[in-house]
């Protein structure tokens, strides 16, 4: 049984409020997971089924009539998520990456919708349903401290926190100020390399030991700072190809992204400001 899951919004900073509820904001895959007519079924956020990828997920021991919210990941040797290898999980069968699913809400209980209870109480449910082992575990999490725990969070390198009212609802198929995400971004200076023909993007690199190195490919950008990217970069075109038109690396810009991938590329980078 799909539900569509609610989302969340962003908050540029964390925050002290002891009527939310803090949790560790982890870097893997939503996945609702049901168990009707004892028979357990996985889902994407955008409702596709993938109960096949996850054998491990069929033996979990949870009530029948249960719908289950979490996120589905990936520990690298320190412990920490890890998204790429994940995604190697997620995208082949012959990957052996051992995974565990880190459960933060529940949406049906014995059958019935639960969703009208406030999330501290669909948490004290949550206790009674789910025993942590090697394949799911509950997501902990405190009232407040929302600024320590972000500090923390960026100390060890983390992707952020989650802030929820403890009072909230879980609002199905919406996306809703009552859970804030606050992601620990990092910041880098790159310059433009090219534009990507069809679907906006830009091209980006860094400097590292004097030299260029490719830095991935920047898709979310202010309408602002993209018409003065227009204004300018027809005099610096130097080549092209069939996805791409190249120009000279003049235009630099400053950058905020999840974290470096294995091949040094930024993750998810988006616009900050121009730089000189």
């Amino acid at each position: 049984m799909f539900v569509s899951p609610m989302l969340l919004h962003k908050s540029d900073e964390p925050f002290d409020n002891e009527e939310c509820i803090t949790e560790l904001k982890l870097d893997g895959i939503r996945l609702l997971l049901s168990k009707f007519n004892n028979q357990i079924k996985l889902y994407t956020r955008h409702n596709n089924e993938v109960t096949s990828k996850f054998p491990e997920l069929q033996q979990i021991d949870i009530p029948d009539g249960t719908v289950l919210d979490g996120e589905l990941i990936v520990s690298d040797d320190e412990g920490k998520p890890d998204f790429e290898s994940m995604m190697e999980r997620f995208q082949s069968k012959r990957s052996r990456h051992a995974i565990q699913y880190c459960v933060f809400d529940v949406i049906y209980h014995k059958g019935e919708k639960v969703a009208h209870l406030p999330l501290r109480e669909r948490k004290e449910l949550l206790e009674s349903l789910v025993d942590n082992d090697e394949h799911i575990a509950k997501i902990q999490w405190m009232y407040g401290n929302g600024q320590a725990y972000f500090d923390l969070v960026k100390q060890i390198g983390l992707e952020g926190i989650v802030l929820k009212r403890a009072d909230s609802k879980y609002q199905i198929k919406k996306r809703s100020h009552d859970w804030l995400k606050v992601i620990n971004y990092q910041y880098a200076d790159a310059v433009i390399t090219g534009l990507r023909k069809g679907e906006f993007g830009l091209l980006l690199a860094f400097e590292e030991d004097g030299k260029l190195k490719p830095g991935g490919i920047m898709e979310f950008m202010t309408p602002a700072a993209k018409k003065e990217f227009y204004g300018q970069y027809h005099d610096l075109i130097v080549d092209e190809d069939k996805k791409f038109t190249f120009i000279e690396p003049k235009i630099k810009c400053r950058v905020k992204f999840r974290n470096y991938t294995k091949s040094g590329l930024l993750r998810i980078p988006s616009f900050v400001e121009y730089i000189s």
